[in-house]
């Protein structure tokens, strides 16, 4: 990405989408910064034997 690009992105109002702690978000918004909190936890509780195992239903 060329430095005016760059630039022209750092002149323009923040807009973030957050995933996970809702802290950050907070914080954000009490700067004026638009938010989107998403809820997101990983698939089975982050359980990688137990998520395959659900992979694999909708197939």
């Amino acid at each position: 990405m060329s430095e005016t690009k760059i630039k022209s992105l750092l002149e323009k109002p923040v807009k973030v989408v957050n995933v996970g702690l809702e802290g950050f978000s907070r914080e954000l918004e009490q700067q004026g910064v638009r938010v989107v909190q998403v809820d997101w936890v990983p698939p089975a509780g982050g359980d990688p034997k137990l998520a395959d195992l659900l992979s694999k239903l909708g197939t």
